[in-house]
């Protein structure tokens, strides 16, 4: 598989800036992983005191981990993993960006980047079929089922995601 040169230039869209985290970027990624909210579909929020204690200076900063920005302050986070032997997007914004379209807007130029950056390998995704909202979002930016299993006591859906043909 290819592996990108990372980091890419920061990503910019209409509203937002996708970029390798900073420094100053800490505070609002303890706050993301500590959410209740923001742990309602991924096992719960994080202790922030745990979080205050291991989080690095500056943290997040490997390859696939996008800051996304909006006015110059982190509103979330866009992940490009690989648990096997293929990519697997992640997402996670702070409840005050939820309902902006910024999750779709960051997303989508993610993966045009990755579909450039890596073409022709395959983007999957896990969401839990409870997350209606995750489920929309999925569907907008073209993804389809490949399975549905049951993981970490709860239905998971398995989606793919392939870059459309011009």
């Amino acid at each position: 598989m290819t592996e990108p040169g990372w980091p890419p230039a920061p990503i910019r869209t209409e509203r937002l800036v996708l970029r390798e985290s900073e420094a100053r970027d800490r505070a609002g990624l303890i706050e993301l992983f500590s959410s209740p909210e923001v742990g309602t579909y991924i096992g719960g929020p994080q202790s922030r005191e745990e979080l205050e204690r291991t989080v690095a200076e500056t943290p997040g900063r490997r390859f696939g981990l996008f800051v996304v920005e909006r006015d110059g302050s982190a509103i979330g986070v866009i992940t490009l993993d690989r648990p096997e032997d293929v990519r697997q997007l992640g997402y996670l914004f702070l409840p005050t960006a939820w309902g902006h379209g910024y999750a779709t807007e960051a997303c989508a130029a993610v993966l045009d980047w990755f579909a450039t950056a890596c073409p022709g390998e395959p983007m999957t995704v896990v969401t839990q079929t409870a997350n209606k909202a995750s489920m929309r979002l999925l569907e907008k930016l073209g993804f389809t089922e490949v399975e549905r299993f049951e993981a970490y006591g709860a239905e998971q859906w398995s989606g793919r995601w392939s870059r459309p043909k011009p």
